[in-house]
């Protein structure tokens, strides 16, 4: 093990707690950049490679942050706090429907909108809605953290539904079509196990009858009728886009980063959407998060981290198709809970790429990395994010003791399942 190799390990491990901890409160996208710059002055990656790595972040970098921005302004409009409330009154009063409901739209909500979009949109908004009908404090933990859970587990289906995806998709040139033929029902089990276990473990404490008459109407919530009005059709136009320009291998960034704009430019003519506030939230922080973290993870992977975890992915490939997507799937999302998702990822496809494996192992490394992070508080920016908004509130704590139990308990099943379901889709 050479003096570059360890040192590239101890700048990961140092960028890492530094997102983690956030000191000074700095912006996480800061600690990947100092830790590339650094990366690239002690040549543990070559200079040379910059540009290697920028075409390989940029289209996946840009997506993501045109689907916030485009999330965004649909719940300045309202739309999102619309569809909730309409759920929770379909409902009729009882939390064990509102449950369920709820959890179905952050599923949906995930896999049309990403998950961090989700995550960040539907948590104030159910935090909302349990304050407005009295719900006892008892049941603020179960609805809030199974939105956080869902958000990442249901995230699979589409190449937009979560960074990871758009990042595995880009590097391997899978097209949106091709991608949802493959990951469309293993996503469907996932919410669904999801769902199934986060019932099974809450369910005791679902006996509280919510008193809609304190809701406030759907209608009321709507700020932007226009907005509001075109919210599906333009959402039904470009997930058609995304999939007709997928054949053409037109990057996916050049339909969402334009749609984006022209929702954008549709919203500026409102005075109740405030644009440059959404400009403001939105995730510019995860493009040089990206490219910083990229630099690190490619000087790691240069100085011998692909050999090694491709030699394991080898061996774990002559096992057959099943021991290999599965053991595959578990080992990337061990690293995701402990890595943090998005630098597994990038570890998972440069060695993949580096062994020459099937694409199959692909989609293992996006299934662990898009529910492996539920493992741990560490494992994805969304629930990072998640902890922090709920916090911000003040009289919510879930702490890490809470968290890893739960989590590991939930997180599991879900998993295997998932990657089962995956192993049948690509072995028929």
């Amino acid at each position: 093990m050479n003096v570059l190799y360890i040192a590239s390990l101890l700048i990961f491990a140092a960028t890492i707690i530094a997102v983690e901890k956030r000191p000074s409160k700095i912006g996480i996208g800061y600690p990947p950049v100092i830790g590339g710059i650094v990366c690239l002055v002690l040549g543990i990656t070559p200079l040379r490679d910059l540009i290697v790595i920028w075409n390989i972040v940029w289209n996946s970098t840009f997506t993501f942050v045109a689907i916030i921005i485009y999330t965004l302004i649909l719940e300045e409009a309202g739309f999102f706090s619309y569809v909730a409330i309409k759920f929770v009154r379909f409902a009729g009063g009882s939390s064990r429907k509102a449950f369920v409901l709820l959890i179905v739209l952050g599923s949906i909500l995930s896999g049309v909108f990403a998950n961090d979009g989700a995550i960040l949109i539907l948590t104030p908004i159910v935090y909302s809605i349990l304050k407005h009908t009295r719900a006892p404090r008892s049941l603020y933990l179960p609805f809030l953290f199974s939105i956080g859970f869902i958000a990442d587990t249901a995230s699979s289906p589409l190449v937009i539904s979560n960074l990871v995806n758009i990042i595995t998709a880009s590097y391997f040139r899978i097209e949106f079509v091709s991608y949802a033929e493959v990951m469309i029902l293993p996503a469907m089990v996932a919410a669904a196990t999801s769902l199934a276990m986060l019932y099974i473990l809450y369910r005791k404490s679902l006996n509280f009858e919510f008193k809609q008459e304190f809701l406030p109407k759907p209608e009321s919530v709507i700020k932007d009728r226009v907005i509001f009005s075109i919210a599906v059709p333009f959402t039904v136009f470009l997930m058609a886009a995304y999939a007709i320009t997928g054949f053409f291998s037109i990057p996916i960034a050049f339909i969402a980063v334009p749609g984006a704009l022209i929702l954008l430019g549709i919203s500026g003519r409102s005075r109740t959407i405030n644009t440059l506030k959404v400009l403001k939230e939105a995730p510019w922080h995860i493009v040089y998060f990206s490219l910083g973290m990229y630099v690190i993870v490619f000087g790691m992977g240069y100085q011998g981290l692909d050999s090694q975890l491709s030699s394991i992915l080898v061996y774990l490939s002559g096992l057959g198709s099943f021991a290999s997507i599965v053991l595959s799937g578990l080992l990337f999302s061990f690293l995701a809970g402990i890595l943090n998702n998005l630098p597994s990822v990038m570890i998972g496809n440069l060695s993949i790429a580096h062994a020459g494996l099937s694409h199959n192992l692909a989609f293992a490394n996006v299934v662990g990395n898009d529910i492996g992070p539920k493992f741990t508080p560490i494992g994805s920016l969304a629930t990072l994010l998640w902890i922090y908004s709920i916090e911000k509130k003040g009289d919510i704590k879930i702490s890490w003791k809470y968290y890893m139990k739960v989590g590991s308990i939930l997180t599991l099943p879900v998993l295997l399942c998932t990657l089962v379901t995956l192993w049948f889709v690509t072995a028929v």
